[in-house]
């Protein structure tokens, strides 16, 4: 029945191995042994996923590798279908909620004195960061956290570290990549010093 829904047995089992293996990469005749399908069927659903964004595609020793695109807008809700584990599903009412726990885990960071959520964190949004911290870090505790983030997200979150003073100089002088941040759909989760709110 599924396969109906989504066109061909073929893309279905694609989905399966690319879903369940995030961050993984294949190359064509891989998959072919992998999914037990012809190469030119696959060669085709490759190319169809890729012209949709369900994939991407880079080379590497002459071979082309295909992996599943983690930023693409309907990861999550492909992950609740064809992933072999149970993700939980995150409906608007539940954003909130996310965030709070987020926070909750970014709260324990010693010394941070600003967070801003956007990209996959917030719907709506387009900036390619997910998670700005601000302030004098342990690399340790921000990469348990970001662990911690993506375990809960299901993907891999894309996060800068920035020390107080270079955001704030970069926030006076209206540096393209903080300017970027904030002018794209953000959520302000900690901001110790009311930064932004006087800006």
């Amino acid at each position: 029945m599924i396969d109906a829904l989504f066109g061909s047995k073929t893309r279905v089992k694609l989905l399966h191995l690319f879903l369940n293996h995030p961050g993984q990469s294949f190359y064509v005749r891989e998959i072919t042994r992998l999914i037990d399908e012809q190469i030119n069927s696959v060669r085709r659903e490759l190319s169809n996923m890729l012209t949709v964004g369900v994939i991407t595609s880079d080379s590497a020793d002459n071979k082309l590798y295909y992996e599943v695109n983690q930023r693409y807008e309907f990861y999550t809700a492909l992950r609740a279908i064809f992933a072999n584990e149970q993700i939980e599903g995150v409906s608007t009412t539940q954003v909130t909620a996310v965030n709070e726990k987020y926070q909750g885990i970014l709260e324990d960071i010693p010394l941070l004195r600003l967070a801003i959520f956007g990209g996959v964190l917030v719907k709506g949004s387009t900036s390619s960061v997910d998670v700005l911290l601000v302030g004098n870090l342990s690399t340790a505790k921000v990469n348990s956290a970001m662990a911690a983030i993506e375990r809960l997200e299901g993907r891999e979150i894309n996060y800068t570290v920035l020390p107080y003073d270079e955001f704030y100089y970069r926030l006076s002088v209206r540096d393209k990549f903080i300017t970027e941040i904030l002018n794209t759909k953000h959520s302000v989760a900690i901001d110790k010093d009311n930064v932004l709110s006087q800006t």
